[in-house]
């Protein structure tokens, strides 16, 4: 490949950047700033500085133009719901008072104050929080943080590109305010929001910004001829404005279809799309429409959420073809990279050989620079990287650490019958019910109890060697005791052991199956100040031995009430995981959950009578477009079937999920066949328990009666109203009480003041029904 007058203006760039630091320093000085222990002064400071250094990295390393405004106290989402002063008014007083603690109440929500809404980031790990408007709303332009932080890049010396969510994608994410009727589309106020873009537009071109980029990958799903009209206008009436930056409209996660013909005719003065996840769909789609004459193209040829390494020459080969359909060619990753992990140089214990086959943050960052070379200079430019590229993918196409002949034999040979339960739902409720002898409305807990600073350092201890395994594990046998003695009384009906030896839902898994590898410092976000470290599936799966029956059965010996296995599901196991990208999807979790089998087996051969399932992912991996959902949703409803389907009718089967839209995936709920689901309902009064009677879901559920992802105590009042709104959709004979989601971010004193409350409600509700 040689240079080209086209490609001659190629830039490198990125669309955003791993908020943390190397060593977390932003979660521990916010943690610090609820406790009281860092000032908001030094709060602040850390955060500059982050700012700085990541700037600086991404300047060192070759980025052109960096990103600024995608650095985040919290969410993005709710940084742009500040942006436009659309506060909910609840929480305008608190803001109003402090900036800082008004931002944190809408996060995390107070003892007398409820929090935003939190759900899933498209379909992706990360959680938002969402919007809430409604035909009162009126928006006010804050313009502070993002003209604050690109002074900052500028003042380094640095061409840099604000970042702000769109207009039209922010509308599309937000619901109805409480109050508000559930018919209400935020959508209809967009000539109220627009306005106060214009009016961010232009301070940000006062304060020097040259290109500023609008996110809109809420234009990549399927989207209705009135939302396409939507964003026709924004960026029509966006781009006809006079004291603006140039616009650069960016999407990513799928294929932007009928919207690209939407935005090529738009006055504004480039597009960024995503050539990795939807590359053929792009690239057709761009050609149909007559490339972009005259405007800049950013091209995400280098995948923003996966940890492999780039195939170099593909992406090549792909820019190469782009350069014929727009006036200029960028080279960026395909969405930003907070989705993955900042620096494969921390990892010290993965092996040399696989860690050539890997690219965090930084790695990915240099992709994208050598990519933006080549273009310019040619390949001549960058022969030693190619073929350094080159071999570290024959490498791993050629290593027998992928590919394991007894497993995928195991998968292929799965017969329908071993993804289906031996009796129908009916018949296996009766067997539960009389062997369980459960009250109405039986509570539970979701699994996790709290993860206290005790139980972190004795991890911490075993691995630095200050204690042994014996040492640890009475560690862990007194936690467990604990936990199961609490519970009784407190008056839990269907117990859990607390979890106390996990170290993380998925990693716990990923570090006793083979084909997994864990990562020491692959922090990634997944809400506010909780980073989780996704293990790497690098090869086929197995289970060697079993991984959860020794807890689990120690915990039954201490107590006569039933105490639920713990495991998480195969859906969940791929989507919390960094997936491998050479094989499909489905055929993963099937050899995911044939390992799971095993252990379900193995947790009831040894006594256990209700053992959970965790699939809180299932529907953050539906695809973004409804053509490509029955494919996904067959194989992972099978998966999850295959796992849990070996047991004996008597023996109940749960399963949860959490912080996610379910209402278009309540048919596949029903397709899992579990005896039991609970569900994420508190923030949304309910709403689920409605979508699953309309569905007519005939199976027990347990729709949330406490937000677990605040530290407020909701109130048995609280609780018992959540009740009597989730009995009106689903019968007592069916419901279940319980929390949101695991325990395991929450404090003992929060934890325990809420389960008394929640077991109170249960009783006085309970107390309510009539008698049989």
């Amino acid at each position: 490949m040689t240079p080209k007058s086209a490609a001659a203006a190629a830039r490198a760039t990125v669309y955003g950047y791993p908020r943390q630091g190397p060593n977390r320093e932003l979660k521990k000085a916010i943690e610090g700033y609820w406790k009281g222990r860092v000032t908001a002064d030094a709060l602040h400071a850390t955060a500059a500085e982050l700012r700085r250094s990541n700037r600086q990295q991404l300047a060192d390393a070759g980025i052109h133009e960096v990103p600024t405004g995608d650095f985040s106290y919290y969410d993005h989402v709710l940084d742009t719901t500040v942006m436009v002063g659309a506060v909910p008014e609840r929480h305008r007083a608190a803001v109003d008072a402090d900036a800082t603690d008004g931002y944190f109440a809408m996060a995390r929500g107070t003892q007398e104050v409820a929090p935003l809404e939190m759900t899933k980031w498209f379909d992706t790990n990360y959680h938002y929080l969402v919007p809430e408007l409604g035909p009162g709303t009126v928006f006010t332009a804050d313009s502070t943080k993002q003209v604050t932080e690109l002074k900052e890049a500028l003042a380094q010396g640095l061409t840099a590109r604000p970042v702000l969510v769109g207009p039209v994608t922010y509308l599309l994410l937000a619901k109805p305010a409480p109050g508000v009727p559930a018919d209400f589309e935020p959508l209809t106020l967009l000539d109220r929001l627009l306005p106060v873009y214009a009016e961010v537009l232009a301070d940000l071109r006062a304060a020097g910004a040259d290109w500023v980029q609008l996110d809109e990958p809420a234009l990549v799903q399927d989207r209705t001829p009135a939302e396409l009209n939507a964003a026709e206008r924004a960026y029509r009436e966006l781009g006809a404005l006079t004291d603006r930056p140039k616009l650069l409209v960016a999407s990513y996660f799928d294929r932007l279809g009928d919207a690209l013909p939407v935005l090529a005719k738009a006055p504004v003065e480039g597009i960024a799309l995503d050539f990795t996840e939807a590359a053929a769909d792009n690239l057709e789609a761009l050609a149909a429409v007559g490339g972009l004459p005259g405007k800049r193209l950013v091209a995400g040829v280098v995948n923003g959420r996966n940890v492999w390494i780039n195939d170099l020459q593909k992406s090549l080969s792909t820019l190469g073809t782009l350069l014929g359909l727009a006036d200029r060619v960028d080279v960026a990753a395909s969405c930003s990279l907070l989705h993955v992990p900042l620096d494969t140089a921390a990892e010290k214990d993965i092996d040399p050989q696989i860690l050539r086959w890997l690219s965090f943050a930084r790695q990915k960052t240099a992709e994208v620079v050598t990519l933006a070379e080549g273009l310019v200079r040619g390949t001549d430019a960058i022969t030693g990287d190619l073929a350094a590229n080159r071999a570290a993918l024959a490498s791993r196409a050629k290593s027998p650490i992928t590919r394991d002949p007894a497993v995928r034999a195991r998968a292929e040979a799965v017969t329908d019958a071993e993804a289906r339960r031996s009796q129908p739902y009916a018949e296996r409720a009766a067997a539960q019910r009389a062997h369980l002898g459960l009250p109405l409305l039986p509570t539970t807990t979701i699994g996790s109890f709290p993860q206290t600073t005790e139980l972190r350092t004795a991890r911490a201890d075993l691995r630095a060697g200050r204690i042994d395994t014996a040492g640890y594990e009475e560690r862990i046998k007194t936690e467990i005791q604990e936990v199961i003695s609490f519970q009784e009384k407190t008056g839990i009906d269907v117990l859990v052991h607390g979890e106390p030896e996990r170290n993380d839902m998925v990693q716990y898994f990923a570090e006793q199956l083979t084909g997994y590898l864990a990562t020491q410092h692959g922090w990634v976000q997944s809400y506010g100040t909780r980073y989780v470290r996704p293990p790497i599936l690098a090869g086929d799966i197995s289970r060697p031995e079993p991984m959860t029956v020794r807890w689990t059965s120690y915990a039954q010996s201490l107590s006569d009430r039933p105490v639920k296995g713990m495991l998480t599901g195969p859906v969940t196991m791929l989507a919390w995981s960094f997936v491998r990208d050479d094989q499909p999807l489905g055929d993963t979790a099937r050899q995911v959950a044939l390992a799971l089998r095993d252990e379900v087996g193995d947790l009831e051969a040894a006594g256990t009578s209700v053992i959970q399932v965790d699939e809180p992912a299932l529907r953050e991996t539906l695809p973004l477009r409804a053509a490509d959902r029955a494919a996904y949703l067959a194989w992972a409803t099978e998966a999850f079937r295959i796992s849990t389907s070996g047991v004996r009718p008597d023996t109940q089967i749960h399963t949860h999920m959490c912080y996610a839209e379910f209402g278009d995936i309540v048919r596949a709920i029903d397709d899992l066949d579990a005896d039991v689901i609970s569900l994420e309902a508190a923030r949304s009064h309910m709403q689920v328990a409605r979508e699953l009677a309309a569905h007519g879901y005939p199976r027990e559920a347990g729709p949330g009666v406490y937000d677990i992802h605040s530290p407020r105590v909701p109130s048995a009042d609280e609780a018992a109203d959540l009740l009597r709104t989730g009995l009106k959709a689903i019968s007592a004979e069916r419901l279940w009480v319980n929390p949101d989601c695991g325990l395991k971010t929450r404090g003992w004193p929060e934890t325990r003041a809420s389960l008394e409350n929640l077991v109170t409600a249960a009783r006085t509700v309970r107390g309510e029904l009539p008698a049989s």
